[in-house]
């Protein structure tokens, strides 16, 4: 074998089929198009979004409204019934790690953001939490969160707690301070040196008076005429 006895083997490749070649190459006339219609026009493609005229999905479906304020706050929320059925269980076994208390007197059980973390009802530090007022509170509870409902806080005062709400953090001063040891600016002093002009030129008018005008514009002084 050589290189130019060299071929692709049969059945894999296929010829092209050339349309619109007369009717006895099979592809001829209509070239394939049918006949007739928008598809059988030259540039008659068809976009892929286009329902044939009624009205599209994207008008069908409602339009977005309202808005979310750029300052909203993002709460991990807790109901209150867990939180007590988690203290009546006693599977707060980290409150007293975590500064909670559970006394045989009656305390109330601390719940703060730690002890719901590590119960594992909340999954993040850095947000904050928020109790919601679903369920039954059996158990006196201390709870110490960002922020509670009043359903909420109704239930846990009921039942002997009491709530405390943590202060928000404040955000780092980004604002550079105002400078003060910056030296005032002082303007330039006027000067007050300046000798007055006395040099003026005298001022001679067509009749031949000759004037100065000294210091102020002072009164003209009259001249003799000049010999001619």
């Amino acid at each position: 074998m050589k290189l130019h006895d060299l071929k692709p083997a049969p059945g894999s490749r296929k010829e092209r089929t050339r349309v619109g070649r007369g009717i006895a190459a099979g592809k001829g006339k209509t070239a394939g198009r049918g006949t007739k219609g928008q598809k059988a026009r030259a540039g008659g493609s068809i976009p892929a979004w286009f329902e044939g005229g009624q009205t599209p999905l994207q008008m069908r479906v409602p339009k977005l409204r309202g808005f979310k304020p750029r300052d909203r706050v993002e709460y991990q929320v807790v109901n209150v019934g867990r939180i007590s059925a988690y203290a009546a269980a006693g599977r707060f076994g980290v409150e007293l790690e975590s500064g909670g208390s559970r006394d045989a007197g009656g305390d109330p059980v601390t719940v703060n953001v730690e002890v719901l973390r590590r119960a594992g009802l909340v999954s993040s530090e850095r947000k904050p939490v928020k109790v919601l007022g679903s369920g039954d509170v059996t158990e006196k509870l201390f709870v110490a969160t960002d922020a509670v409902t009043r359903s909420a806080r109704q239930k846990i005062e009921a039942a002997g707690g009491f709530v405390q709400l943590l202060a928000p953090e404040k955000k780092a001063a980004t604002d550079a301070e105002p400078r003060t040891d910056a030296e005032p600016r002082t303007d330039a002093e006027p000067q007050t040196d300046a000798e007055p002009q006395t040099d003026a030129k005298p001022e001679i008018d067509p009749e031949g008076d000759t004037t100065t005008a000294p210091e102020g514009r002072a009164g003209a002084t009259d001249a003799e005429p000049a010999d001619l």
